[in-house]
């Protein structure tokens, strides 16, 4: 493969790195928070009784659940600058997060809400449910709502999770724009915050439509528009290790969707039995105006069958995405630590990267270093370094230890680091890197675990 991507000689000169706004994402989703909080505080008089307490709870809850839905939906709808400055495993994380505060949030208005209604009508709580779900405007549409919402964080759960296949979690998941869309409207129509307030019923139609626009936006018309313009198709498949393909895929004008050597796209292959399963794979090669290539190890039914694809195979592809380019940045020396298929996209860091770049590749056998011709033709072009960590004759795995490090990279502490591997190999590799004297701003990790 290495005839087919000429190589291109990196800058000397490394220039800072762009800073996360993570910080400022964050920020502005508690101010809206916070927002909210105040917008239930002006409108609550003298709360007596226990249904007043019990109402205005659950009143307060239902606002944050309406607030976290919108942020839910925003946090899916792959908007560049989260996805790309941010890292797509960070907005991930987020994500999971909301959505188990949603969930909870959602159960606490319901109960609080129903409790204290059926205390001021002095009815049982069975009863007051069916009144509200029949009887109360737009109650029944908000009831199949909840019930979506429930589903989806159900199969969420990382227990479920685990017996299911992913095409089942997906499509199920995609039921909470329904849900929300369902459970909108007895929110403007019964929310006593927003009766004769038109300012912030025009607000939350706001916060609604504008998440709404991004979700159809960013994961529908940007992908379409892709495709369309670009069309992508199988070139070529090449064996690289053991169980270990390369997919070559052609399309017109590449250079002009901006993807970046570290970056992933989310491929769907329009073959038998595929075109189901959208799934991220990161370019093991910076892309080409013609050309990108994706490598693949055979870990389950989808990926295995990637190498059975045949040139012509059409391809949907949506991206680019991931936040562990060269952007972050902050030294002109560079760490590349890859375990397994991680060497995808620290491969093409390694050769697009500028300054000093060390590659530290762990694998179990020299058989299995995938694109190891590339690398070491890239080290001796470039004058890098590429070190291997194999396992031993008893099969024992090298353990990479603060001293271990050190030792490899004496000036350890003056590297940005950039790591890709397993969630236990990154996790405990970062503790090491943070024992030896790494700082956390140079320690850059992604990963796909959602």
């Amino acid at each position: 493969m290495t005839t087919v991507y000429e190589r291109r000689a990196a800058p000397a000169v490394a220039p800072p790195g762009r800073r996360s706004p993570a910080s400022a994402v964050l920020a502005l989703l508690w101010a809206g928070a916070a927002a909210v909080v105040a917008l239930w505080w002006t409108d609550t008089g003298p709360v007596v009784g226990a249904a007043g307490w019990l109402t205005g709870a659950g009143r307060i809850a239902g606002l944050l659940c309406g607030y976290a839905c919108a942020v839910l939906v925003g946090l899916m709808a792959r908007v560049p600058l989260l996805e790309r400055r941010v890292g797509s495993d960070r907005v991930a994380r987020w994500h999971a997060m909301a959505g188990r505060y949603t969930v909870s949030l959602l159960l606490a208005h319901v109960v609080l809400i129903l409790l204290g209604y059926a205390a001021q009508d002095g009815v049982s709580f069975a009863r007051e449910t069916v009144t509200v779900v029949l009887d109360y405007p737009d109650m029944l549409k908000a009831a199949f709502g909840t019930a979506v919402l429930v589903a989806v964080g159900i199969t969420s759960a990382r227990a479920v999770r685990r017996r299911t296949s992913h095409e089942f979690w997906y499509y199920v998941h995609l039921l909470t724009y329904c849900a929300v869309f369902l459970a909108f409207f007895h929110q403007v129509t019964l929310g006593n915050d927003f009766s004769g307030r038109p300012v912030a019923t025009a607000a939350w139609y706001a916060l609604y439509l504008g998440v709404a626009c991004l979700a159809l936006w960013f994961r529908v018309l940007a992908p379409v528009r892709l495709n369309l313009r670009h069309r992508l198709r199988v070139e070529s498949v090449h064996p690289e290790a053991p169980g270990v393909y390369s997919v070559v895929i052609r399309g017109r004008r590449l250079d002009e969707v901006g993807a970046r050597a570290g970056q992933f796209f989310r491929w769907r292959f329009m073959a038998p039995g595929m075109g189901w399963t959208s799934t991220p794979y990161s370019l093991s090669a910076p892309p080409r105006r013609d050309l990108m290539r994706i490598t693949v190890k055979a870990l389950g039914d989808h990926s295995a069958a990637v190498s059975r694809l045949r040139p012509g195979t059409r391809v949907w592809a949506e991206g680019p995405y991931g936040a562990l380019t060269g952007d972050r940045r902050t030294s002109s020396k560079s760490l590349l630590i890859a375990a397994g298929v991680g060497i995808t996209p620290m491969r093409a860091l390694f050769e697009t990267l500028p300054g000093e770049v060390t590659l530290l590749y762990r694998a179990r056998t020299a058989e299995d270093l995938a694109l190891g011709g590339e690398l070491e033709a890239i080290a001796r072009w470039r004058g890098a370094r590429v070190l291997y960590a194999l396992n031993g004759a008893d099969g024992r795995r090298p353990g990479f230890t603060a001293r271990s490090l050190r030792a490899a990279v004496p000036d350890l502490v003056g590297h940005d680091v950039y790591i890709c591997g397993p969630h236990g190999f990154a996790r405990d590799l970062y503790e090491s890197l943070r024992t030896a004297g790494v700082p956390d701003r140079r320690i850059h990790h992604e990963s796909f675990e959602l």
